[in-house]
């Protein structure tokens, strides 16, 4: 299926519409792929507007809902906190953002536009711990993981005990970009290691750091897990992943209107791949040469790339984090992001129908199609009741 031949001639084009933040460049760079397609130049409705309920959508637009992330004020008014490098807070962002998404897309429904993400998609993308869930029962292989309710370090190292699990990643239950997360090792009592970007304050107030650290006293690691078991964290096993060049690699593929269109390899020295923690871009040809030397095929990363995406077949694009096992013979998905699709200068998979386009510019192509369907299923809806 190709993507490019869903795009409008110049002029004849879909008005697309943006909630995002304006200076961001997730939002510029979105506004140049329409652009660029021939459309009109999208309405772009500020989120700390649409926080505060100033907005309004017009009859036929196509609304992509974008993070609200990068911007201090409006951050303010999703944690409730004046300082964006705090971690705590996340489960008051989640009642308040997901909760926002909901009444952007009921009154988009009501003007009669159509938007980029479904309401309840979000909700569970931003809940590592329902994610986890809807992709295990769909049967999606994904990393082993605690169920139930974690009380602080105590409970969650008699938990680990229990699953026999001494490596796993501890992750703010709605954290994103790395937030919080921990590669935590447990040894025996009193040894233990935790990797993380989180900066513990002596009054035990935990901040994003940029540079990734280890902490070795189970009095600070203590502190640190009941700090961010308030907000609901996700545990999982942590599974040995696949090297490149001496580097911990993993995969984050992009799937639009269900097919899996960008990919790229992130390597880091640390267990935590996120390229503003000091990950990098790895070589994908690489990856792809690894792969079938182990004897397997890149066509079934990217099969389960689509997979774990079409658990959300109400959003238009996600962006999956693939992890390959040691040896790059067996793949598990890590997470699915409503927003991962920020991969500049990246261009679509051979065969993928992207090709030559960016994560924008294949979303702008896509946008047409998905937005008759939604207009299809309006007016079905429209004759049945």
């Amino acid at each position: 299926m190709s993507l490019s031949p869903n795009s409008p001639a110049p002029g004849l084009g879909v008005q697309f519409a943006v909630v995002g933040n304006p200076e961001n460049r997730r939002t510029t760079m979105f506004a140049d792929a329409v652009r660029a397609a021939g459309h009109a130049a999208p309405r772009v409705l500020a989120w700390r507007d649409v926080l505060r309920g100033r907005y309004a959508f017009k009859p036929g637009e196509w609304v992509r809902i974008d993070s609200p992330g990068e911007n201090a004020e409006v951050d303010r008014l999703l944690r409730g906190s004046d300082d964006p490098a705090r971690v705590e807070g996340t489960a008051r962002w989640h009642r308040r953002f997901t909760t926002a998404v909901r009444d952007v897309t009921s009154a988009a429904h009501r003007a009669g536009a159509a938007t980029s993400a479904d309401p309840e998609d979000v909700a569970v993308m931003f809940d590592k711990r329902r994610c986890h869930a809807r992709l295990a029962a769909a049967g999606v292989p994904v990393p082993p993981a605690l169920t139930g309710p974690v009380g602080g370090w105590e409970g969650l190292r008699e938990q680990l005990k229990a699953a026999r699990i001494s490596r796993a990643f501890v992750k703010p239950a709605h954290g994103s970009s790395g937030s919080g997360v921990v590669a935590l090792s447990v040894a025996g009592p009193g040894r233990v290691k935790a990797t993380t970007s989180v900066e513990t304050t002596p009054d035990g107030r935990l901040y994003n750091s940029l540079r990734v650290r280890d902490y070795t006293s189970e009095t600070e690691v203590a502190a640190l897990v009941d700090a961010l078991v308030p907000d609901g964290i996700h545990v999982e096993r942590w599974l040995p992943k696949a090297s490149q060049g001496g580097r911990a690699a993993d995969l984050r593929v992009v799937v639009v209107a269900g097919r899996a269109t960008h990919a790229v390899v992130r390597t880091s020295r640390h267990p935590m791949t996120n390229l503003h923690l000091g990950g990098a871009r790895g070589d994908l040809d690489a990856a792809r040469t690894a792969i079938r030397a182990a004897g397997g095929r890149f066509a079934d990363v990217l099969d389960t790339a689509e997979r774990a995406a079409a658990c959300f077949p109400g959003t238009l694009c996600v962006g999956v984090d693939i992890l390959p096992a040691t040896g790059w013979r067996r793949f598990t998905v890590g997470e699915v992001n409503a927003f991962g699709d920020l991969l500049p200068h990246l261009t679509g998979l051979p065969g993928s129908g992207a090709e030559g386009l960016d994560t924008y510019a294949a979303q702008v192509a896509a946008a047409p199609a998905a937005l008759r369907r939604a207009e299809r299923e309006e007016h079905h809806h429209d004759t049945t009741t």
